[in-house]
């Protein structure tokens, strides 16, 4: 990301250092004075760019008597989506500390609003100047992250969205248009056949899982109404939980043809699809790139994957809360996350 110290803010002699000219050439860029080739603008410009660096900015952060401290609030548990965030905020390290920020972990349980609700609150008091948080639409969850944005604390939503509260930006996917586009691919790999099409969530009480399935039912009913789509079942995102449930749902149907896996817990709804002989036949789309996804869309056992880029989500969450400590504004196209359709013919 830089070449400058880790340990340090990034300076104009670093810049200077990057497109290999003085200081007082940098200077010279910076307020426009004449007498710098083309070429060499070009270059100090493009430094400042690549560093995303602001000068004023930077004197600012100088000034300040402390670092900034960003608080990530993420599931407990071994979600392997969650644990690429986590690896990717860690290799944020050396552009971290050039901004003086200190990011830091907090693990939870998501799925039990009081306890993630605790979770927050303990933050409120913690002089945080940012936190991110994956979190689950309650009521509690809500008053939680306003009573955090009354303490001064700038608050973003990652992942799952809570938008009736005072939160202040959402760093993540449209997750109906990602349901939508696991119902069209259910829908037209299953082809011509007829039966039922399963579905297994962490929480409808996570935003974005209950989003992804409002999604792929609204598909479901208008493209594939030839298919019978069963109750959602919820797994916790656990591999244990959510394969006792598929277990049980393609024992009782052995007409399922298809099946959607919103969240994680990918572990287990697989083995459940293999350990029934049926996964050849049975169309199984889910989501995200893991190393464990990457493995059976390999094998033929999942179709397809929905990923969303977990790299640019850490990236994004902390420019944002940066911008919004910062007061600057959020650059919405540079934070877009997008929508992948990632099979095994084109795995990155």
């Amino acid at each position: 990301m830089k070449d400058a110290d880790a340990n340090g803010p990034l300076t104009l002699r670093d810049i200077a250092r990057q497109a290999g000219v003085s200081l007082a050439t940098v200077d010279r860029v910076l307020h426009n004075r004449p007498g710098v080739r083309p070429d060499t603008v070009r270059r100090v410009k493009e430094a400042i760019e690549r560093n995303s660096f602001q000068p004023h900015v930077a004197a600012a952060e100088l000034a300040r008597g402390r670092a900034r401290r960003f608080a990530f609030v993420m599931p407990s548990g071994p979600n392997l989506f969650m644990q690429q965030i986590h690896s990717y905020l860690g290799e944020m390290s050396g552009w971290l500390s050039a901004r003086r920020l200190a990011v830091e972990m907090v693990a939870t349980d998501v799925f039990d609003p009081s306890v993630l609700a605790a979770s927050l609150e303990t933050l409120a008091g913690g002089d945080y100047d940012g936190v991110a948080v994956v979190a689950l639409d309650h009521p509690s969850v809500r008053a939680a992250i306003n009573d955090l944005v009354d303490a001064g604390a700038k608050v973003v939503t990652l992942v799952s969205d809570v938008p009736s509260s005072r939160r202040h930006h959402y760093v993540g996917i449209d997750n109906i248009a990602a349901g939508r586009t696991a119902g069209a691919l259910v829908g037209r790999l299953v082809g011509p056949r007829s039966g039922k099409v399963a579905i297994v969530a962490g929480s409808q009480g996570l935003r974005d899982h209950a989003e992804r399935i409002f999604g792929f039912n609204q598909v479901m009913a208008s493209e594939f109404s030839g298919l019978d789509v069963l109750p959602v079942l919820e797994g916790r995102d656990e591999d244990e939980r959510s394969e006792q449930v598929l277990s049980r749902l393609l024992g009782k149907h052995p007409d399922i043809v298809g099946f959607y896996n919103v969240g994680a817990g990918t572990q287990g709804v697989a083995k459940a699809l293999i350990d029934s002989g049926r996964e050849k036949q049975v169309v199984f789309v889910g989501h995200d790139v893991t190393v464990l996804t990457r493995k059976l869309l390999l094998q033929g056992v999942m179709d397809a994957a929905i990923s969303q880029n977990p790299g640019h989500e850490a990236r994004a969450a902390v420019r944002v809360l940066l911008a919004l400590a910062r007061g600057e504004p959020i650059l919405i196209e540079q934070e877009k996350i997008r929508i992948d359709i990632v099979m095994r013919d084109n795995l990155p």
